[in-house]
């Protein structure tokens, strides 16, 4: 560990954090706007967060596939999850998008309270069967009645980078039940930006999306099969989580 890379790891969290408080005070002009118009405000985040990364820490990323995403039709994204990263960039890599996550980050001080502002899809994890139709019926309404795309991270935690963690089957049942697309997502940001470290190291985050899998004809196992496989494929490692 370099005193340098400590220096811009710390110069680029205290952005992030000016980035936060100042989008988060902007937001609330945005109360009495449309959903939409909140959305495209709040993308402006995304955009400057990347940037600040890409100055403060040399942190950049390619997406491979991109040519494979179709916007006109509304799709769940099953995504690895690594890192933060992925929580910001996927959403300037999809149409309009509702995060599926844990309601206690809607409790966070300013950025929860901003990202309400979106109707993300707030799951109490340890309600069981009950967060499962939730997340099942919001779903459902979200892609087919407001033609938004759902992001759902099926490992439901970050997991070292290397590795795969146990996959959930939520995003494969709601994709099941509205009949959509799911594009698969892998990546390798836990490489630069590691789950729970503050660092964030120089270089090149490689994305890969998916074709589109048409899951009319493929059972919820299958699907979270597709999804193990297409990790697999660009993790060195791949062995699940202990």
């Amino acid at each position: 560990m370099t005193f340098g890379l400590v220096v811009r790891s710390l110069a680029f969290e205290l952005g992030r954090t000016v980035l936060i408080l100042v989008f988060a005070i902007l937001a609330q002009l945005f109360w009495l706007t449309s959903y939409k118009n909140r959305y495209a405000f709040l993308q402006y985040w995304t955009h400057a967060t990347l940037a600040w990364l890409r100055i403060t820490c040399g942190l950049s990323y390619r997406v491979h596939g991109a040519e494979h995403i179709n916007p006109e039709k509304p799709a769940v994204i099953l995504a690895h999850h690594e890192s933060a990263w992925e929580t910001i960039a996927i959403q300037q890599m999809f149409p309009r998008q509702c995060y599926v996550m844990k309601k206690e980050l809607l409790w966070i001080p300013f950025f929860g309270w901003t990202l309400a502002m979106l109707h993300p899809i707030a799951i109490d994890r340890s309600a069981g069967r009950q967060a499962l139709k939730q997340l099942l019926e919001k779903g459902k309404r979200r892609l087919l009645q407001q033609g938004d795309w759902v992001v759902i991270f099926p490992e439901g935690t970050r997991v070292p980078t290397g590795t795969m963690g146990k996959i959930n089957k939520g995003g494969a049942m709601l994709a099941r039940a509205a009949n959509v697309p799911v594009y698969l997502v892998s990546h390798n940001a836990g490489e630069f930006w590691p789950k729970n470290s503050f660092l964030r190291k120089p270089g090149v985050i490689d994305v890969y999306i998916s074709p589109a899998l048409d899951v009319q004809d493929l059972t919820v196992d299958e699907i979270n099969q597709a999804l193990a496989d297409w990790i697999s494929q660009y993790q060195t490692s791949s062995l699940p989580e202990k």
